[in-house]
């Protein structure tokens, strides 16, 4: 079988769990199901390249093993996911690894940041509120040391600075909106926010190159 020369690696530490700022506003049966959803739509945008879901949540794995994904277990935290994950997907010949979050409802195609191949460019879209980052491509055969959390966007291009390699940034709100705290519900609703980013789902917004 013919390997994607782009993987995708997706963390999933479990579907309520992970919503976990939103239990004033879902109980854990809506929040799982919104995690689920949410992480479909991810995978969805990943449809023909090569996805590697890490989790070791069993409704997780088994979820994966029902849509024919290849899982692998919870090294503990997204940082060392993130390294596990490049190091599996790398290991199955992809050249370039993208890691996207789980929880991405706009997320269409992750086309705009998986075309550089072995290129020595890390590419980043930054969360709706300009600090976090949802979805980080890589090249497969470089050691980069991930650090998710709060302000990991300018982590994230600091250590790409380090590593010699240049950093693209790109500003597609598809895939820069993620699910975290209860006023991002509201943009879930149908008619606020959900119209406006599906006009653009095939085509990613203009790319700016970091200072």
């Amino acid at each position: 079988m013919t390997v994607s020369p782009t993987g995708v690696v997706v963390p999933i530490r479990a579907f309520a769990l992970g919503k976990a700022r939103l239990a004033e506003h879902l109980d854990p049966a809506e929040r799982a199901a919104l995690g689920r959803r949410l992480a479909e739509q991810v995978v969805g945008a990943a449809s023909g390249l090569e996805t590697l879901v890490v989790s070791s949540d069993e409704d997780v794995r088994s979820w994966a093993q029902g849509l024919h994904l290849s899982a692998i277990d919870d090294p503990g935290n997204l940082d060392a996911a993130a390294h596990e994950g490049r190091a599996r997907l790398a290991h199955r010949g992809c050249t370039r690894i993208v890691i996207a979050h789980g929880d991405l409802p706009f997320a269409t195609t992750f086309s705009g940041v998986a075309r550089d191949g072995s290129r020595p460019v890390v590419v980043a879209v930054p969360c709706h509120r300009d600090d976090g980052t949802p979805v980080l491509s890589v090249p497969a055969d470089v050691d980069f040391a991930f650090a998710y959390g709060p302000g990991s966007f300018r982590r994230h291009a600091a250590e790409a600075r380090r590593l010699g390699m240049g950093f693209r940034v790109v500003r597609d709100r598809n895939l820069a909106f993620d699910v975290d705290l209860p006023d991002d519900l509201d943009q879930l609703t149908p008619g606020r926010g959900s119209r406006e980013r599906s006009d653009q789902s095939r085509r990613n917004a203009a790319e700016v190159r970091s200072p």
